[in-house]
């Protein structure tokens, strides 16, 4: 088995200096987290960022291999083949993109749609139909490149927002593959998501749903997902578990961790100096930490007029403490970025002019990267870190702040907004968007005795120390092993090519042959009206053939009421069953009812019935003869949730002394006479040799009254992967019309009625 990472670029960036290629490691909380996990298998898969012209020395994991852009335009086939070769060394597989699309797929849709969407920042999102059309052709040149390395084996784990629409386009060309995704940023609120033009988000979705497992921060952004998933697709779940047409997907939740004990290590060895900051004139200050990207979501701009406030109402720690502000370059070119730094720039000089004097300085700036060791050093010199993002995935600073402290001592201070709050409850927790609670944190953090800051840091170490990022990817991808196993499960009763065989073997071998057949959701898809799911031609004709087989009888066997029975199939020589048993209709036999029966319920049930659907805009109501039925396909899915309950709890208690039972079908409530179901109805049509054939096929739990009454040797089969008393699955009504025709194949020209 070999693990193939999938992300947007490779681990390692390929740089072209005087005529020569070099790589060097790429920084990144992905590449360290990723890399810490293979490391722990086997040994360093990157070592030192030190650029280099071929692979590091040293073991690598030959079971892993990286896929992504190499982070430069390579047009030259020559060159591309000179690139894809070095990169093998590596274990890394380079996707080639033309500047033109890079620049349209991830500087336009990836960072001018989904980033700002998605960290709530709608006022910043560009749709356009361009940008979307270059996001979905990487994907597919993504698709094509794993496509091409992926072997039966292979666990495939696909990483972050630029490769959404990667799973499905992959499950396409490889059905039977593993496949992980995981989100590192925020998933939005519905409310949010659907800013997206209807296209789109049915897209994303759909795309993310290819996978077997997706893998989110934090139970918020997976319930976000879950209910956007219900309101765009109608797709419901249970426990984060989606059936699908073709296969079940998992969604859970995954906070990513840090490498602890390598920050632990780093930080016991640290050497001051090696972050360019004089730590002998701040030997006397309390040291404020802030460590960012430069982005409008890190909330930088408001950190800064808290530090402001926080001077401001309180003089006495003024030359008493210094913010060390690291601002790490990102996106340069971009304007709105370089309208942030401008702002930041001068927010930092105010502050500097308006508070600071010949020996102290308030605010110390450092626009740049950060190595390794000198963030450590960083981490584990200052009396508190500032974290107020004002929106986030997790932020791992917070964390690698925690995991730096070796002496226990110190003060985070971290957003709520941020995925990493929901695990250090013991931190200061703050709204970022409220500069005076940023202040308020400020004077708490720097006035917290050291005992109390050793008990909550005590506290957050060991939960990081348990739940690092090994134990993170070790764990999605334990999870993703479950899923494929409960996969499994599900396929081992779908129809196969071979049962399928030896079906119709025995069907042409039988003297007599009795076929049930379901009709919404077995022989046509369900319809937001009833009235819309009308057989077609061909579905006539495939019943006509497969009724006029001499020793075949076709029942019928149906929700629907015998009008519309007899007005869709009368001219057919088949049995008809209405209103799930209520009526029957043998072959070439008037309507009968199954026994004797009472509708005076209706009347007191009526009411009721209607007047949830009048309280759920899109439900209505469908009386039968024997039956009501409260129908709620077109109504609003989480609304629709609620009043189902409500309704049913009603029923149930009204009906508690009526001999009526409460059913719940597919987008459906029905309330018929007690007694009758599809098995009792189909007793009269069972045959009495053993040797006949008897076959059954339905799709949901209204069905699954007929298969409990078929004998052993019956063949049973429910549409969808469900949990049945079915012997077999299909995925869907086409398949169950493909094995219609092949039945009907089977039956010799001699032998028609």
């Amino acid at each position: 088995m070999r693990l193939l990472l999938v992300s947007n670029r490779l681990p390692i960036v390929t740089v072209e200096e005087k005529g020569q290629l070099l790589f060097r490691e790429s920084a990144g909380g992905l590449v360290s987290g990723i890399s810490s996990y293979l490391d722990s298998l086997r040994g360093s898969s990157f070592a030192g960022s030190a650029p280099r012209s071929g692979p590091p020395e040293g073991p690598t994991p030959p079971e892993s291999r990286w896929i992504g852009w190499p982070g430069v335009t390579v047009e030259d086939p020559a060159q591309q083949a000179l690139v894809t070769e070095t990169l093998a060394g590596f274990h890394a597989h380079p996707v080639f993109l033309s500047d033109h699309s890079m620049d349209k797929f991830y500087h336009g849709f990836c960072n001018k749609t989904i980033w700002p969407l998605f960290h709530y920042f709608p006022s910043y999102t560009v749709c356009e139909e361009s940008l979307y059309a270059h996001y979905r052709c990487v994907n597919r040149i993504f698709c094509e490149a794993v496509a091409r390395l992926v072997q039966p084996e292979d666990v495939v784990w696909i990483h972050d927002y630029h490769l959404m629409l990667l799973p499905q386009l992959l499950r396409q060309q490889k059905p039977a593959a593993t496949i992980g995704f995981f989100l590192h940023i925020p998933f939005p609120s519905f409310e949010i998501f659907r800013l997206l033009p209807q296209t789109w988000r049915a897209e994303i979705l759909e795309g993310l749903l290819g996978a077997d497992l997706i893998g989110f921060h934090t139970y918020d952004y997976a319930q976000h997902f879950l209910r956007s998933v219900l309101r765009v697709l109608g797709h419901e779940h249970t426990m984060g578990k989606i059936l699908l047409p073709n296969h079940l997907a998992k969604v859970d939740t995954f906070p990513m961790g840090v490498d602890f004990q390598k920050f632990q290590a780093a930080a016991r060895r640290r050497v001051r100096g090696t972050d360019d900051i004089s730590w002998e004139t701040l030997k006397d200050l309390k040291v404020v930490l802030s460590v960012d990207r430069l982005d409008y979501t890190k909330g930088i701009l408001n950190r800064l007029q808290g530090y402001e406030l926080f001077l401001e109402r309180n003089p006495h720690w003024q030359k008493k403490a210094v913010l060390v502000l690291v601002v790490v370059p990102s996106r340069i070119g971009v304007d709105q970025y370089q309208e942030i730094k401008r702002q930041i720039d001068e927010l930092v000089g105010k502050i500097n002019g308006k508070f600071g004097s010949v020996g102290w300085t308030p605010v110390l700036y450092q626009y740049r990267y950060l190595p390794f060791e000198p963030l450590v050093s960083l981490y584990a010199s200052s009396h508190v870190a500032l974290v107020t993002p004002l929106r986030d995935g997790m932020n791992l600073v917070a964390k690698e702040y925690l995991a730096s402290r070796t002496d226990k001592t110190g003060v985070l201070i971290v957003s709520e907004m941020t995925g990493a709050s929901q695990e250090l409850a013991e931190a200061i927790s703050i709204n970022p968007n409220n500069v005076g609670e940023i202040a308020a944190a400020l004077g708490t953090a720097l006035a917290m005795p050291e005992p109390e800051q050793i008990r909550r840091n005590e506290i957050m170490q060991d939960r990081l120390r348990r739940y690092d990022v090994i134990r993170w990817a070790e764990d999605f991808l334990g999870r993703l092993h479950e899923v494929k196993v409960e996969q499994k499960r599900l396929r081992a009763k779908l129809l196969r090519r071979d049962v399928r065989q030896r079906l119709l073997e025995r069907l042409r071998r039988a003297p007599h042959s009795t076929i049930f057949l379901d009709y919404d959701g077995t022989l046509v898809s369900f319809a937001d009206d009833p009235k819309d799911a009308q057989p077609t031609q061909d579905l006539l004709m495939l019943l006509r053939t497969l009724s006029q087989g001499a020793n075949t009888e076709v029942v019928l066997i149906s929700g629907r009421d015998k009008t519309t029975m007899d007005d869709w199939f009368a001219d057919l020589d088949v049995s008809l069953v209405a209103e799930h048993g209520a009526w029957i209709k043998a072959r070439n036999q008037p309507w009968r009812l199954a026994k004797p029966l009472d509708n005076g319920w209706k009347s007191a049930l009526l009411p009721i019935l209607q007047t949830y659907a009048d309280r759920l805009p899109g439900a209505f109501v469908e009386e039968k003869q024997y039956s009501i039925a409260w129908h709620y396909r077109r109504a609003d899915p989480e609304l629709a949730s609620t009043r189902v309950k409500e309704l049913v709890d009603d029923l149930v208690s009204f009906t508690a002394n009526i001999d009526v039972q409460v059913q719940q079908g597919d987008k459906v409530v029905e309330v018929r006479c007690g007694g009758i179901n599809k098995g009792t109805a189909a007793l009269s049509f069972l045959p009495k040799a053993a040797s006949d054939f008897l076959l059954a096929i339905g799709d949901d739990w209204m069905d699954e009254d007929l298969f409990r009454v078929l004998p052993d040797a019956a063949c049973s089969i429910r549409v969808g992967h469900r949990h049945s008393c079915a012997k077999f699955n299909v995925r869907s009504h086409t398949e169950v019309l493909d094995l219609l025709r092949e039945i009907s194949a089977t039956q010799p020209e001699e032998c028609r009625r």
